[in-house]
């Protein structure tokens, strides 16, 4: 996706102590200052085509399957990120959600991978030995960058922004009605269940309470950082938006081109 909005057209301040010093709140968030500082780049991922196809059902399986091959070999590296953020975190009521979200990657999103890669004929080769892309390697490259180069700060600058994109843009094409503390409607019967369940999985309220909380752990570390390292965790978190939108781009194009090669020979 493309947008006219150029770095320099942003009013958004490059120092988080200027943002806070001008925001409409009392209480301005470190993340939304990330979040802003990412524009025009966070729009472009979390409205990207490739999900409101995928919230529509019109999605290419060709790009749907590539998507989730990738994926899985990122959740595999992400694991390893968040356990990582366990050892990094101050204390044990920071800890526990992080070792119940992992708890949850490893069991409820592994098996909709498994039964997924099933429906949709994807050999097992492919998925337990996949080839990784250019911003597959890149991404998994960063996350590693950032954990083991950094402090509690640096991890969660990639993981918030990883996570957070997810409940954004399944949240819009769930129809939620915002409320955090409700349940959104199933993406519906009319799609397929590996369209519908990974919808869901990112739109309930217990992933969006996560997201939240994520967040918030970011929001306490991050205005007592250093200016370098406010600096640096705006590097991680913008880097991270941006390798979202190459990730959606890849498969979305893997699909275009299935389509068209198919077109042709046919």
């Amino acid at each position: 996706m493309t947008t006219d909005e150029t770095d320099e057209e942003r009013d958004v301040p490059d120092a988080y102590e200027a943002y806070a010093t001008d925001a409409d709140t009392d209480d301005p968030r470190f993340t939304d200052w990330l979040r802003d500082r990412a524009e025009p780049t966070w729009s472009a991922a979390v409205e990207h085509p490739f999900t409101d196809e995928l919230g529509a059902g019109t999605l290419s399986e060709d790009a749907y399957a590539a998507y989730l091959v990738q994926d899985y070999a990122f959740v595999d590296e992400l694991v390893g990120t968040f356990g990582h953020a366990v050892g990094q975190a101050p204390d044990m009521g920071s800890k526990r959600p992080l070792i119940e979200f992992l708890d949850t990657i490893t069991d409820d999103e592994d098996d909709y991978f498994r039964r997924s890669f099933d429906a949709l004929e994807v050999p097992d080769s492919e998925w337990t030995d996949p080839e990784r892309t250019e911003t597959t390697a890149a991404f998994v490259d960063l996350l590693g960058r950032a954990a083991h180069e950094g402090g509690y700060a640096e991890t969660l600058a990639v993981l918030v922004p990883a996570e957070w994109i997810y409940e954004e843009w399944a949240t819009t094409v769930a129809t939620t009605d915002g409320d955090p503390e409700s349940e959104p409607p199933s993406a519906g019967a009319d799609l397929p269940f590996y369209y519908a369940e990974w919808i869901d999985l990112h739109a309930v309220a217990g992933f969006r309470e996560f997201v939240d909380w994520l967040r918030g752990e970011l929001d306490a570390v991050g205005p007592a950082l250093s200016p370098r390292r406010q600096r640096r965790v705006e590097r991680l978190f913008r880097r991270t938006v941006a390798l979202e939108v190459a990730f959606f781009d890849e498969a979305y194009e893997h699909g275009t081109a299935e389509n068209a090669d198919a077109s042709s020979s046919g």
